[in-house]
């Protein structure tokens, strides 16, 4: 009962603001790394391909150099930040799971203090990346920035906190396009949906992984909520996800390349489907992973659509 007694060590009662002021020693850069996953880069690649692909379906071409590199790097400090709020969310049950015993905040190699210090160090970097870029897209990156936050806490009250990820993870597609002063038009939520269904599908393999641990600990999922009917569930928010892009192609009076981009990715759909058939921990983190190839897909087949 290791997880137990680092309860007791770390009581509900420190709040937010005494973390801030508690006395602390120094992190090491690993351990912060590692608090913002930047050694463990899938979930910033599964948020960036598509942000991408939004860019360059909004400019019909290959997009301006200055957004792609304020998305890019717009992407990897929200994804850190983050990921360094979820933990911040689950210091006191992450040692339960089998998955998250090691993280940085459980260990100690890491204090609240410090944590919540990074975090806000990351929103003003993030900030000012948001200068860059004009007021309607400003006004959406205060709502991106509330489903960040808002979601670690999720866990706790509903079985839809992926949902709740989905929005976060889908927001830049939204920014993309309103950052060429296109505003939110009808292309920009079909793709926006579309990626909701697809997040909302991987990150349940996700959760499959800790549905265990986490039924001990109180978190709630997708995966908690679906039960057995878990695999038949990701194969329709799969297949909606599919239809929603298709719906995009069209709209875009796309030709072929992205089509064929699809059909590659509804091979990678059902290859996911073969690795979670014995709903197996190695198996659900096999098939997560692997949709970083569906975002490159997704990217590869709208680049070669809109550029050549």
């Amino acid at each position: 009962m290791r997880w137990l007694n680092q309860y007791t060590a770390c009581p509900e009662s420190l709040g937010f603001f005494d973390a801030l002021t508690t006395n602390t020693s120094s992190a090491s850069l690993d351990d912060y790394l590692r608090l913002m996953r930047l050694d463990r880069p899938v979930g910033t690649l599964l948020l960036l391909w598509p942000t991408l692909a939004a860019l360059a379906m909004a400019a019909g071409d290959f997009p301006p150099l200055e957004l792609i590199i304020i998305f890019t790097v717009g992407t990897f400090v929200m994804r850190s930040a983050g990921c360094v709020i979820n933990d911040y969310a689950d210091r006191h049950v992450d040692g339960a799971v089998k998955r998250t015993k090691d993280r940085p905040l459980v260990t100690g190699a890491v204090s609240e203090r410090q944590a919540l210090q990074l975090f806000a160090g990351l929103l003003a970097s993030a900030g000012l990346l948001i200068l860059f870029l004009n007021t309607t897209t400003k006004l959406l990156a205060v709502g991106g920035l509330a489903l960040a936050v808002t979601y670690p806490f999720m866990k706790r009250y509903t079985h839809l906190p992926q949902v709740v990820l989905g929005a976060a993870f889908s927001w830049g597609i939204l920014m993309a396009w309103s950052a060429q002063d296109l505003g939110v038009p009808a292309q920009a939520v079909l793709l926006f949906v579309g990626s909701l269904f697809w997040i909302v599908a991987y990150d349940t393999q996700y959760a499959m992984v800790d549905r265990d641990d986490d039924l001990i600990v109180g978190i709630k999922s997708t995966a908690i909520l679906f039960g057995e009917l878990d695999r038949f569930m990701i194969a329709v928010l799969q297949t909606l996800a599919l239809g929603t892009w298709f719906l995009l192609g069209v709209n875009l009076n796309y030709q072929g390349a992205f089509f064929v981009g699809l059909i590659i990715i509804t091979g990678l759909f059902a290859y996911q489907q073969t690795l979670i058939r014995d709903r197996s921990r190695d198996g659900c983190s096999a098939a997560f992973k692997n949709n970083i190839w569906v975002g490159v897909t997704l990217l590869a087949a709208t680049l070669i659509e809109v550029v050549l």
